[in-house]
């Protein structure tokens, strides 16, 4: 079942992808450090979606 967590966290693994992207295109490694940490963020915020779905027994 989607809830919060995954719904956020992919979010964030979307917007992340497209600020490393920008940050590649114009140079700006700092912006894509940024998408990279969004990323990260996001997989994490999702895979604690799944443990809360384990735990419940989803």
């Amino acid at each position: 079942m989607a809830d919060e967590d995954h719904t956020k966290g992919q979010g964030k693994e979307i917007k992340g992808g497209i600020k490393e992207t920008a940050g590649k295109v114009t140079g700006d490694k700092e912006t894509e450090a940024e998408g990279k940490a969004d990323k990260t963020e996001g997989k994490a915020q999702r895979a604690w979606g799944d443990v809360k779905d384990t735990l419940k027994g989803e």
